[in-house]
């Protein structure tokens, strides 16, 4: 099978994707020298709207969608994506071509003044407009007021830093890659706030036509990784949740099994549905989908549609 001549990259343009799509770009030439390999920036709509929580602009691939479109129209021929971002059903005709290892999945805090999560005063303000941090935390802290907030990491740092609220929580693995980390007050424990589905995993996208590439794409596989990711995604698709409801899930691999935990929570904090299960690594669909049962089982379905109904994530 030929090796092509060029790989066209889609990604989008923010620094954080620009540095994971040429990331990718370096281990394709490491792998294949003498590759020739392009970037194409592609605005997403999560891109275009930045004036309005994510929660509230609604619709599931925010971040992904256009991209895909790209590829389905041969306009790319591949896609880089933050795993976190995408929907847990994908276009016919495309499929996850590669995993690379994960970076760290934990969730960090930045605060003014270096102030630990658990230290934090009464009524204290935390930026984030992900409905799943906000709602564990409020779990632990509903005295806290959540703000909002939207931009890339360097401007949610900027707006720290201007005193527009006394912390923001962000992933740590956008922190790392950006080489932020000298601002990090804490790395919370997955224990306190679960990680998203895929959290610190790139996605690399592609068609499922081309032999060549996938062929490829093989050489930048983590097999570990592809494994517990796609067991996290089997969770968040029977629950049919997109990527700005409060669901969460993790999971780790020890030997021949695979740990998976997942969370289902209301906005406030009130009720958080969690549970763990393990199983054979192998069987990573079959435990998504069975620790998506047990949360419905204990009462996720009528949070869930409470959330699809929920006038105030419109406003």
């Amino acid at each position: 099978m030929m090796t092509p001549e060029k790989i066209r990259i889609g990604t989008r343009g923010s620094k954080l994707a620009l540095f994971q799509a040429n990331w990718v770009k370096s281990e394709l030439i490491r792998l294949f020298p003498g590759l020739a390999v392009d970037i194409e920036i592609i605005k997403t709509r999560g891109d275009k709207i930045l004036d309005v929580p994510l929660a509230k602009v609604g619709g599931k691939g925010l971040f992904v969608k256009e991209i895909e479109e790209a590829l389905l129209d041969r306009s790319i021929d591949i896609a880089v994506h933050s795993m976190k971002d995408m929907p847990s059903e994908l276009p016919e005709g495309l499929f996850i071509g590669a995993v690379p290892k994960r970076e760290i999945p934990n969730d960090v805090l930045i605060s003014n003044e270096s102030t630990p999560l658990v230290k934090f005063q009464q009524g204290a303000t935390i930026g984030t407009s992900s409905l799943r941090r906000a709602s564990q935390i409020l779990a632990i802290r509903p005295d806290f007021q959540i703000v909002p907030l939207r931009g890339n990491v360097d401007t949610r740092i900027g707006k720290l830093k201007n005193g527009e609220m006394d912390g923001i929580i962000l992933a740590a693995a956008g922190v790392k890659r950006l080489n932020l980390e000298h601002h990090v007050t804490e790395v919370i424990d997955t224990n306190t706030i679960l990680p998203a589905v895929g959290q610190g995993a790139l996605c690399i996208e592609a068609r499922r036509s081309d032999d060549s590439l996938i062929a490829i794409l093989k050489g930048l596989d983590d097999p570990q990784t592809h494994l517990a990711v796609s067991g996290e995604r089997a969770f968040l698709k029977r629950l049919e949740g997109g990527c700005q409801v409060p669901i969460a899930a993790y999971g780790t691999l020890v030997n021949d099994g695979l740990i998976l935990t997942g969370l289902v929570a209301d906005l406030d904090g009130s009720k958080v549905l969690k549970e763990t299960m393990q199983g054979k690594k192998n069987d990573f669909l079959k435990l998504g989908i069975e620790l998506a049962e047990r949360l419905l089982a204990k009462g996720a379905a009528p949070i869930l549609e409470r959330l699809k109904h929920d006038e105030t994530l419109r406003q």
